[in-house]
């Protein structure tokens, strides 16, 4: 399959940086085609521009600022997201990345004024990332990352196209052992894509 692997941490030494290259080695020597999105690593700016955002419903012109990102975007057949929630969130370049490529005309489409998915190519989705908290703290905020892939994510692809999230919770009481095996169950799931 045609992966896009979208990866959203500073700091190379982190856990999920390690989850980051370990995901993109297995995808590449499972024989997948794999296209590398390291938001960092580009400087990714999350923020839209006022003239982004007067351009948002204009699909002959919005794509143009992130062009690059769009087409990778619509060339996969696979999503694959790896990242840390903070602050019950998605770090403020991913949420920004998601702001500017997941256009009217990219990832929906306006007809008689109702949302309509299109990002189709899309056909399967998995999401690895860590929580410095509990899973309960977690449920007790609502998981926010969880419900929007499990929600909005899940209805902007192929209907019925699977959504994998695969989550660390208590990173700050981790222990070799609890990363390992947490390894051990995103290797599985990347051996499913």
């Amino acid at each position: 399959m045609r992966v896009l692997l979208v990866h959203a941490h500073p700091v190379a030494s982190s856990f999920n940086a390690s989850l980051f290259g370990m995901s993109r080695d297995r995808l590449i020597k499972a024989g997948h085609e794999v296209d590398v999105i390291d938001l960092y690593q580009d400087g990714f700016d999350p923020v839209m521009s006022e003239v982004e955002r007067l351009n948002y419903h204009d699909t002959a012109i919005n794509r143009q600022p992130v062009e690059n990102y769009v087409e990778r975007l619509l060339k996969a057949q696979a999503l694959v997201l790896v990242y840390p929630v903070w602050n019950y969130g998605f770090p403020a370049i991913l949420k920004g990345w998601f702001d500017r490529v997941f256009l009217p005309g990219v990832s929906f489409g306006l007809v008689d004024g109702k949302v309509r998915p299109t990002l189709h190519n899309i056909e399967k989705i998995l999401i690895v990332t860590s929580y410095g908290g509990s899973r309960f703290r977690s449920w007790l905020m609502g998981d926010p990352p969880r419900r929007i892939a499990n929600r909005m994510l899940r209805a902007t692809i192929k209907p019925g196209a699977p959504v994998t999230y695969l989550a660390h919770y208590a990173m700050n009481l981790s222990t070799i052992q609890t990363r390992q095996a947490f390894m051990s169950r995103v290797e599985r799931a990347l051996d499913q894509i």
